[in-house]
């Protein structure tokens, strides 16, 4: 069984997605760290999944289900942000503040 190099690409992968969404300040920057992170957890869910079985696999499209909102969500959250303040620098960014 070769579980060891799918899950430690994953975890690399993982921890990449963690570091872009830190360390970054371009909204769509982090929604693509984002997107590679969900992606890590698929790959560690094929890669378990003949350990899991079926499970393994119904993981994986619960998550690209989550995705996919996901993707739908933030893009227009991202549109909207842009459309007002015309960038998608976060520093820029305070209309959440109350």
């Amino acid at each position: 069984m070769l579980l060891g190099p799918s899950l430690g690409v994953s975890a690399v992968l993982f921890a990449l997605g963690v570091a872009g969404v830190l360390l970054r300040r371009n909204a769509i920057v982090i929604f693509m760290c984002v997107e590679l992170m969900l992606n890590a957890a698929n790959l560690a869910f094929v890669a378990l999944a003949q350990s899991l079985g079926v499970a393994g696999q119904i993981f994986v499209f619960f998550v690209m289900a989550v995705a996919a909102a996901e993707a739908a969500v933030g893009l227009a959250i991202i549109l909207a942000i842009y459309r007002h303040k015309q960038t998608v620098d976060l520093q820029n960014i305070n209309l959440l503040k109350g």
